[in-house]
């Protein structure tokens, strides 16, 4: 087998990148997502690995974003119906 320089290792790569997922990945992906505490994990990996396909990749960002807002609302929502109760029931 012969062997790859450095140039035609990242064309590879490169290649691999933006290879488009199929139905069958996708499907995949989120029945992987549906296992707890797993998903938290593969969706940074998929994110910040750089191992994934790029619209992988990007789908994975976007979901931990979407995440992140929705986290941030019910914090936010969290505290402001303790703060009712605290001054409410003193």
């Amino acid at each position: 087998m012969a062997e790859l320089n450095s140039e035609e290792l990242q064309q590879l790569q490169k290649q691999y990148e933006n290879r488009p997922m199929s139905v069958a990945d996708w499907v995949g992906s989120i029945l992987l997502l549906l296992i707890p505490i797993t998903n938290i994990v593969l969706l940074f990996v998929w994110a910040f690995g750089g191992n994934a396909p790029l619209s992988k990749r990007n789908w994975a960002r976007a979901h931990l974003l979407i995440l992140a807002v929705v986290f941030g609302l019910y914090v936010a929502a969290l505290i402001i119906r303790m703060s009712y109760f605290w001054y409410t029931f003193r």
